[in-house]
């Protein structure tokens, strides 16, 4: 499983940019991938790579498409091998969540 924390807004909108996030949040939440969103930003599982950067992609488009002069993404990916990890297990390791 694939665990990435993303953020991806535009930096030539001026100081407020929920709108495009909400856009960006529509196409997660179609994606049918397991996520959470948070102030910053939102962590997604996906089951490999290409699931994940076809969401990305699409949300670029998506803000190119509202007339974005200018796109920034954080993207940090944990993509654990050794055994199976989720957003759930990761909090409840650290106490946060059952």
């Amino acid at each position: 499983m694939i665990i990435a924390e993303l953020a991806i807004f535009p930096t030539s909108e001026g100081a407020s940019v929920s709108r495009y996030v909400k856009e960006v949040l529509k196409i997660i939440e179609k994606s049918g991938l397991n996520h959470e969103t948070g102030g910053m930003s939102t962590t997604i599982e996906s089951p490999d790579l290409a699931s994940l950067f076809r969401v990305i992609e699409e949300a670029d488009r998506r803000l190119v498409a509202m007339k974005v002069k200018r796109i920034h993404i954080d993207l940090r990916i944990d993509h654990r091998l050794d055994k199976e990890a989720t957003i759930k297990t990761k909090l409840a390791a650290l106490g946060l969540k059952k």
